[in-house]
């Protein structure tokens, strides 16, 4: 005797599990067979697609190209800049024939008064005073975000966070990149600060989002009174990633896919000629394309609309760093010997009397 053909399923719950299976990324075989996904083409890109221009940096009287935001500049009360990799003392990652940089982390190839002078050249571009108290962190890459003071400015180790938050005039807040995000935020009403350190592990874990959280805490801070910057860091034309990251961002937001692409390698004589550079690498880390890449402003860009901010109110700073390392650091596209940019923010020392 035959066994009974099964009965087909509804109509409405193919439709719930379709929907199920796109959510995850995966598309239901159309052949009949049992148990059998595919997953889910993403959007595809040739790398100079993705490309974008470098920013012209703003040069100050020392010597210290960095830059700023229009929008935030109209904020009469307020200090704020990104660094680049122009205009300091560093030599540890320049040609011997060439101008000092401007390294402005406690990195092991360079010297540390070398690293402290450029610090000081830099507040000094972005206060006018290079005796500003700056406050940074460890950075960990967490979700952890701190309320500064000035006391913190003279830590012999400053604490273990990737943000900072304060509303104390004459104070720097500062964060280092070499091509995470830096996201700077400020309350145009309670005139309070924050400075967010984004890399792929830090945005999975919505410091942004628990940031401008904090920031209603502490501050009563409105998000519909909040203006974003979001500065130089590694653009989605290079940011290769692999499968472990993509699923950390499916688990957390629902929009995740929308943040990955399919990236080919615009180069003809790979394109035409593969075989030439076959790797043994996994997918996403490999030279030759389709690889997977990561739109890392633009997931950083989603958590502020998330926390409320409104669109008009997010500015994108810069472009790639590790396309344009004429003007920033890059970790990846040195191999990891780079130095360190900052992004700095603050609330003016005479601010009560600034409009």
């Amino acid at each position: 005797m035959r066994p009974p053909t099964p009965k087909p399923f509804p109509e409405p719950e193919i439709q719930q599990i379709d929907t199920l299976f796109e959510r995850a990324g995966l598309r239901r075989t159309l052949r009949g067979k049992a148990g059998v996904t595919t997953r889910m083409r993403f959007e595809r890109s040739t790398q100079q697609e993705l490309i974008s221009a470098a920013p012209l940096p703003r040069i100050a009287p020392n010597g210290v190209q960095w830059l700023a935001v229009p929008a935030l500049d109209k904020l009469k009360w307020l200090w704020h800049g990104f660094s680049t990799r122009r205009g300091g003392r560093s030599r540890a990652y320049c040609a011997d024939d060439t101008q000092g940089e401007l390294n402005l982390g406690f990195t092991k190839e360079d010297d540390r008064e070398t690293v402290a002078q450029n610090r000081r050249l830099f507040i000094e571009a972005v206060s006018g005073d290079p005796a500003t108290p700056l406050v940074d962190v460890h950075q960990i890459h967490s979700n952890l975000v701190l309320l500064a003071n000035s006391a913190d400015a003279h830590r012999k180790r400053p604490h273990n966070a990737d943000g900072l938050m304060t509303d104390e005039p004459g104070l720097l807040i500062g964060i280092r990149t070499a091509d995470c995000i830096p996201i700077l935020v400020a309350d145009r009403k309670r005139r309070a600060v924050a400075a967010f350190h984004a890399g792929w592990r830090g945005t999975v874990q919505r410091i942004v989002e628990s940031g401008i959280g904090r920031m209603r805490l502490q501050f009563g801070s409105r998000p519909e009174d909040l203006i974003a910057a979001i500065g130089p860091g590694i653009g989605p034309c290079c940011y290769a990633v692999g499968e472990e990251v993509l699923s950390s961002f499916e688990s957390q937001f629902a929009y995740a896919r929308e943040l990955f692409r399919e990236v080919y390698d615009s180069d003809p004589v790979r394109n035409k000629y593969p075989m030439l550079f076959m790797t043994q690498r996994a997918p996403g880390h490999s030279s030759i394309g389709p690889s997977l890449h990561l739109n890392l402003i633009e997931a950083n860009r989603r958590q502020l609309l998330a926390a409320g901010l409104r669109p008009r109110a997010i500015h994108l700073v810069g472009a790639c760093t590790s396309c344009h390392r004429e003007l920033f650091f890059s970790h990846r596209a040195s191999k990891g010997h780079a130095g360190r940019m900052m992004s700095v923010i603050g609330i003016r020392t005479d601010a009560a009397r600034q409009s």
